[in-house]
Protein backbone atom coordinates (compact mmCIF):
# COMPACT_ATOMS: atom_id res chain seq x y z
CA UNK A 1 0.00 0.00 0.00
CA UNK A 2 1.83 3.30 -1.13
CA UNK A 3 0.92 6.65 0.84
CA UNK A 4 2.01 9.94 -0.80
CA UNK A 5 4.91 11.53 0.61
CA UNK A 6 5.44 15.02 -0.52
CA UNK A 7 8.30 16.24 1.52
CA UNK A 8 10.32 12.98 0.65
CA UNK A 9 11.09 14.74 -2.79
CA UNK A 10 12.73 17.72 -0.81
CA UNK A 11 15.62 15.95 0.62
CA UNK A 12 16.20 14.42 3.46
CA UNK A 13 15.62 15.99 7.40
CA UNK A 14 16.40 15.59 10.70
CA UNK A 15 13.85 16.48 12.95
CA UNK A 16 12.79 17.53 16.46
CA UNK A 17 9.30 16.77 17.78
CA UNK A 18 8.37 17.66 21.38
CA UNK A 19 4.94 17.35 23.21
CA UNK A 20 4.09 20.69 24.54
CA UNK A 21 2.83 19.75 27.87
CA UNK A 22 5.75 21.54 29.97
CA UNK A 23 9.02 23.47 29.27
CA UNK A 24 12.05 21.49 27.45
CA UNK A 25 14.78 20.10 30.43
CA UNK A 26 18.33 19.48 30.27
CA UNK A 27 17.39 15.92 28.70
CA UNK A 28 14.90 16.76 26.19
CA UNK A 29 17.43 19.97 25.12
CA UNK A 30 20.18 17.63 25.08
CA UNK A 31 18.47 15.35 22.60
CA UNK A 32 17.37 18.35 20.47
CA UNK A 33 21.17 19.74 20.09
CA UNK A 34 22.04 16.05 19.14
CA UNK A 35 19.23 15.83 16.86
CA UNK A 36 20.37 19.35 15.40
CA UNK A 37 23.96 18.32 15.32
CA UNK A 38 23.53 15.16 13.44
CA UNK A 39 21.31 16.69 10.95
CA UNK A 40 23.21 19.88 10.22
CA UNK A 41 26.25 18.08 10.19
CA UNK A 42 24.76 15.61 7.22
CA UNK A 43 23.68 18.59 4.86
CA UNK A 44 20.06 17.83 5.79
CA UNK A 45 17.36 20.34 6.72
CA UNK A 46 16.45 20.22 10.35
CA UNK A 47 12.59 20.38 11.14
CA UNK A 48 10.49 20.67 14.26
CA UNK A 49 7.11 19.25 14.44
CA UNK A 50 4.85 19.98 17.76
CA UNK A 51 2.71 16.79 19.04
CA UNK A 52 -0.13 18.62 19.96
CA UNK A 53 -2.82 15.47 19.71
CA UNK A 54 -2.19 14.58 23.36
CA UNK A 55 -1.30 16.72 26.17
CA UNK A 56 -1.19 20.65 25.61
CA UNK A 57 -0.20 22.82 28.31
CA UNK A 58 -1.06 26.95 27.09
CA UNK A 59 1.75 28.49 25.77
CA UNK A 60 4.18 25.54 26.09
CA UNK A 61 5.06 25.29 22.59
CA UNK A 62 5.93 28.89 22.30
CA UNK A 63 8.53 28.67 25.22
CA UNK A 64 9.51 25.29 23.85
CA UNK A 65 10.61 27.28 20.32
CA UNK A 66 11.75 30.01 22.59
CA UNK A 67 14.28 27.69 24.59
CA UNK A 68 15.30 26.43 21.23
CA UNK A 69 16.57 29.32 19.47
CA UNK A 70 18.26 30.60 23.31
CA UNK A 71 20.11 27.16 22.52
CA UNK A 72 20.70 28.52 19.21
CA UNK A 73 19.41 25.81 17.00
CA UNK A 74 18.04 27.37 14.39
CA UNK A 75 15.67 24.53 11.85
CA UNK A 76 14.23 25.18 8.25
CA UNK A 77 10.54 26.16 7.38
CA UNK A 78 8.31 27.10 10.07
CA UNK A 79 7.64 24.22 13.07
CA UNK A 80 4.30 21.65 11.67
CA UNK A 81 1.08 21.49 14.42
CA UNK A 82 0.48 17.74 14.26
CA UNK A 83 -2.94 18.52 15.39
CA UNK A 84 -3.35 19.99 11.59
CA UNK A 85 -2.61 16.99 10.09
CA UNK A 86 -5.61 14.56 11.65
CA UNK A 87 -7.62 14.71 8.46
CA UNK A 88 -4.45 13.45 6.77
CA UNK A 89 -3.75 10.36 9.65
CA UNK A 90 -7.28 9.86 9.05
CA UNK A 91 -7.56 9.11 5.65
CA UNK A 92 -4.35 6.95 5.72
CA UNK A 93 -6.59 4.40 8.20
CA UNK A 94 -9.63 4.59 5.97
CA UNK A 95 -7.07 3.57 2.99
CA UNK A 96 -5.43 0.38 5.34
CA UNK A 97 -9.49 -0.68 6.30
CA UNK A 98 -10.57 -0.73 2.56
CA UNK A 99 -7.36 -3.35 2.45
CA UNK A 100 -8.75 -4.83 5.50
CA UNK A 101 -5.82 -4.51 7.31
CA UNK A 102 -7.44 -3.03 10.41
CA UNK A 103 -10.30 -3.73 13.17
CA UNK A 104 -12.48 -2.38 15.72
CA UNK A 105 -11.25 -3.03 19.39
CA UNK A 106 -13.56 -2.56 22.32
CA UNK A 107 -11.18 -3.78 25.00
CA UNK A 108 -10.37 -1.46 27.83
CA UNK A 109 -7.26 -0.91 29.32
CA UNK A 110 -7.81 -3.15 32.61
CA UNK A 111 -8.66 -6.04 29.97
CA UNK A 112 -5.89 -5.83 27.94
CA UNK A 113 -3.31 -5.87 31.26
CA UNK A 114 -5.32 -8.65 32.32
CA UNK A 115 -4.41 -10.90 29.34
CA UNK A 116 -1.22 -9.84 28.90
CA UNK A 117 -0.50 -10.82 32.53
CA UNK A 118 -1.94 -14.14 31.66
CA UNK A 119 0.43 -17.08 32.11
CA UNK A 120 0.76 -17.13 28.25
CA UNK A 121 0.61 -13.37 27.65
CA UNK A 122 3.16 -11.74 26.07
CA UNK A 123 4.04 -8.67 28.38
CA UNK A 124 3.02 -5.40 26.51
CA UNK A 125 1.44 -6.64 23.59
CA UNK A 126 -2.10 -6.77 22.84
CA UNK A 127 -3.80 -10.38 22.47
CA UNK A 128 -5.92 -9.94 19.79
CA UNK A 129 -8.98 -10.31 21.60
CA UNK A 130 -11.07 -8.39 18.72
CA UNK A 131 -9.12 -9.45 16.05
CA UNK A 132 -11.98 -12.14 15.00
CA UNK A 133 -15.30 -11.29 16.24
CA UNK A 134 -18.32 -11.65 14.18
CA UNK A 135 -20.28 -8.95 12.49
CA UNK A 136 -22.72 -10.03 15.42
CA UNK A 137 -20.19 -9.47 18.27
CA UNK A 138 -18.78 -6.07 16.91
CA UNK A 139 -22.38 -4.46 16.82
CA UNK A 140 -22.88 -5.64 20.28
CA UNK A 141 -19.48 -4.29 21.67
CA UNK A 142 -20.32 -1.05 19.70
CA UNK A 143 -23.30 -0.46 21.86
CA UNK A 144 -21.52 -0.30 24.93
CA UNK A 145 -18.62 1.44 24.02
CA UNK A 146 -16.97 2.82 20.89
CA UNK A 147 -14.19 1.38 19.25
CA UNK A 148 -10.67 2.09 18.95
CA UNK A 149 -9.06 0.79 15.50
CA UNK A 150 -6.12 -1.43 15.40
CA UNK A 151 -3.49 -2.74 12.50
CA UNK A 152 -4.21 -6.24 11.46
CA UNK A 153 -0.40 -7.12 11.98
CA UNK A 154 0.81 -10.14 10.00
CA UNK A 155 4.45 -10.44 11.66
CA UNK A 156 5.62 -10.72 15.80
CA UNK A 157 8.48 -8.64 15.45
CA UNK A 158 10.46 -6.80 13.71
CA UNK A 159 14.59 -5.88 13.71
CA UNK A 160 15.65 -2.32 13.07
CA UNK A 161 19.17 -1.10 13.10
CA UNK A 162 19.62 1.92 15.08
CA UNK A 163 22.43 3.82 14.70
CA UNK A 164 23.89 4.14 18.60
CA UNK A 165 21.90 0.91 19.45
CA UNK A 166 22.78 -1.70 16.50
CA UNK A 167 20.40 -3.85 15.69
CA UNK A 168 17.75 -4.16 17.86
CA UNK A 169 14.11 -6.60 17.42
CA UNK A 170 11.00 -5.77 19.28
CA UNK A 171 7.48 -6.68 19.36
CA UNK A 172 5.18 -6.02 16.62
CA UNK A 173 1.50 -6.54 17.36
CA UNK A 174 -1.79 -5.27 16.69
CA UNK A 175 -0.78 -1.83 18.04
CA UNK A 176 -3.66 1.06 17.86
CA UNK A 177 -3.68 3.58 15.26
CA UNK A 178 -6.78 5.24 15.81
CA UNK A 179 -7.85 5.62 20.22
CA UNK A 180 -11.67 4.80 20.63
CA UNK A 181 -12.10 9.17 20.88
CA UNK A 182 -11.32 9.42 17.41
CA UNK A 183 -7.86 10.62 17.70
CA UNK A 184 -5.15 9.39 16.11
CA UNK A 185 -2.58 6.96 17.91
CA UNK A 186 1.50 8.18 18.23
CA UNK A 187 2.57 5.08 16.26
CA UNK A 188 0.32 6.14 13.56
CA UNK A 189 0.82 9.81 13.65
CA UNK A 190 4.52 10.43 14.14
CA UNK A 191 4.88 7.82 10.65
CA UNK A 192 2.87 9.46 8.48
CA UNK A 193 4.26 13.06 9.75
CA UNK A 194 7.76 12.26 9.77
CA UNK A 195 7.40 10.97 5.73
CA UNK A 196 5.33 14.16 4.88
CA UNK A 197 8.29 16.37 6.53
CA UNK A 198 10.57 14.30 4.33
CA UNK A 199 12.60 12.98 7.71
CA UNK A 200 14.69 10.38 6.91
CA UNK A 201 17.16 10.84 9.72
CA UNK A 202 15.14 10.36 13.39
CA UNK A 203 17.22 11.31 16.20
CA UNK A 204 15.07 11.01 19.70
CA UNK A 205 15.34 9.36 23.58
CA UNK A 206 16.17 5.62 23.69
CA UNK A 207 13.20 5.60 25.82
CA UNK A 208 11.09 5.32 22.28
CA UNK A 209 12.97 2.61 21.26
CA UNK A 210 11.04 -0.09 21.89
CA UNK A 211 8.14 1.41 19.68
CA UNK A 212 10.56 1.80 16.72
CA UNK A 213 10.24 -1.62 15.32
CA UNK A 214 6.15 -0.90 15.00
CA UNK A 215 6.68 2.11 13.53
CA UNK A 216 9.32 0.52 10.74
CA UNK A 217 6.60 -2.04 10.00
CA UNK A 218 3.83 0.25 9.60
CA UNK A 219 6.16 2.19 7.39
CA UNK A 220 6.08 -0.68 5.18
CA UNK A 221 2.83 -1.19 5.54
CA UNK A 222 2.23 2.49 4.01
CA UNK A 223 4.69 1.99 1.13
CA UNK A 224 6.88 4.80 2.81
CA UNK A 225 10.65 5.03 3.63
CA UNK A 226 12.03 3.88 7.05
CA UNK A 227 14.23 6.69 8.30
CA UNK A 228 17.49 5.77 9.80
CA UNK A 229 16.90 5.40 13.40
CA UNK A 230 19.47 7.30 15.95
CA UNK A 231 18.52 6.59 19.81
CA UNK A 232 20.20 8.82 22.60
CA UNK A 233 21.07 7.89 25.85
CA UNK A 234 18.31 9.82 28.09
CA UNK A 235 19.92 12.07 31.22
CA UNK A 236 18.98 10.32 34.75
CA UNK A 237 19.20 11.95 38.52
CA UNK A 238 21.47 10.32 40.87
CA UNK A 239 18.47 7.34 41.46
CA UNK A 240 18.98 6.25 38.50
CA UNK A 241 15.44 7.69 37.45
CA UNK A 242 15.01 9.96 34.26
CA UNK A 243 15.28 13.56 35.30
CA UNK A 244 12.45 15.40 35.90
CA UNK A 245 11.40 18.86 36.90
CA UNK A 246 11.20 17.84 40.36
CA UNK A 247 14.80 16.97 40.60
CA UNK A 248 15.65 20.71 40.48
CA UNK A 249 16.71 23.23 38.51
CA UNK A 250 16.92 21.17 35.04
CA UNK A 251 15.35 23.87 32.58
CA UNK A 252 16.99 26.90 30.82
CA UNK A 253 14.64 29.71 32.36
CA UNK A 254 15.60 27.45 36.22
CA UNK A 255 18.99 27.19 35.18
CA UNK A 256 19.21 30.94 33.79
CA UNK A 257 18.04 32.21 37.82
CA UNK A 258 20.51 29.98 39.53
CA UNK A 259 23.24 31.63 37.49
CA UNK A 260 24.02 29.24 34.69
CA UNK A 261 23.62 30.59 31.29
CA UNK A 262 23.33 29.31 27.83
CA UNK A 263 27.16 29.00 27.63
CA UNK A 264 28.10 27.09 30.44
CA UNK A 265 24.69 24.73 29.84
CA UNK A 266 26.14 24.20 25.88
CA UNK A 267 29.24 23.45 27.76
CA UNK A 268 28.13 20.99 29.97
CA UNK A 269 26.13 19.03 27.45
CA UNK A 270 28.98 19.39 24.90
CA UNK A 271 31.06 17.45 27.23
CA UNK A 272 28.60 14.41 28.34
CA UNK A 273 28.28 13.83 24.60
CA UNK A 274 32.10 13.37 24.85
CA UNK A 275 32.68 16.31 22.30
CA UNK A 276 36.01 18.26 22.80
CA UNK A 277 35.76 22.20 24.14
CA UNK A 278 35.86 24.67 24.77
CA UNK A 279 31.86 25.00 23.66
CA UNK A 280 29.98 28.10 24.38
CA UNK A 281 27.63 27.91 21.25
CA UNK A 282 25.47 25.70 19.39
CA UNK A 283 28.02 26.74 16.39
CA UNK A 284 30.56 25.35 18.50
CA UNK A 285 29.18 21.90 19.08
CA UNK A 286 28.66 21.49 15.30
CA UNK A 287 32.29 22.62 14.17
CA UNK A 288 33.63 19.30 16.78
CA UNK A 289 30.24 17.00 16.08
CA UNK A 290 31.21 13.65 16.19
CA UNK A 291 29.05 10.61 16.25
CA UNK A 292 31.95 8.26 16.46
CA UNK A 293 32.92 9.51 20.24
CA UNK A 294 28.97 10.17 22.07
CA UNK A 295 28.22 7.84 24.73
CA UNK A 296 26.26 4.54 24.69
CA UNK A 297 25.20 5.45 28.46
CA UNK A 298 23.28 7.58 30.13
CA UNK A 299 24.14 10.65 31.76
CA UNK A 300 24.01 11.25 35.19
CA UNK A 301 23.11 15.33 36.63
CA UNK A 302 22.76 16.13 39.92
CA UNK A 303 20.82 19.78 39.64
CA UNK A 304 21.17 20.24 43.25
CA UNK A 305 24.70 21.33 42.63
CA UNK A 306 24.33 21.54 39.09
CA UNK A 307 26.97 18.27 39.50
CA UNK A 308 27.36 16.06 36.19
CA UNK A 309 29.57 12.60 36.45
CA UNK A 310 31.70 12.83 33.00
CA UNK A 311 29.97 10.87 29.86
CA UNK A 312 31.57 6.98 29.89
CA UNK A 313 32.65 6.27 26.40
CA UNK A 314 31.39 2.67 25.18
CA UNK A 315 35.05 1.06 23.19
Amino acid sequence: MTTSCPGCAAGGAGRYAPSPSGELHLGNLRTALVAWAAARSSGRRFVLRVEDIDRVRPGAAEQQLADLARLGLDWDGPPLLQSTRESAHRAAVRRLTAAGRTYECYCTRREIQAAASAPHGAPGAYPGTCRDLTGTERARRRRERPPAVRLRADVRARTVVDRWAGAYTGLVDDFVLLRNDGRPAYNLAVVLDDAHQGVDQVVRGDDLLPSTPRQAYLAVVLGLPEPQWAHVPLVLNPEGRRLAKRDGAVTLSELAAAGHGVAEVLGRMAASLGLPGPVRTAQDVLAVFDEGVLPREPWVVDPAGWAAQPARRTP
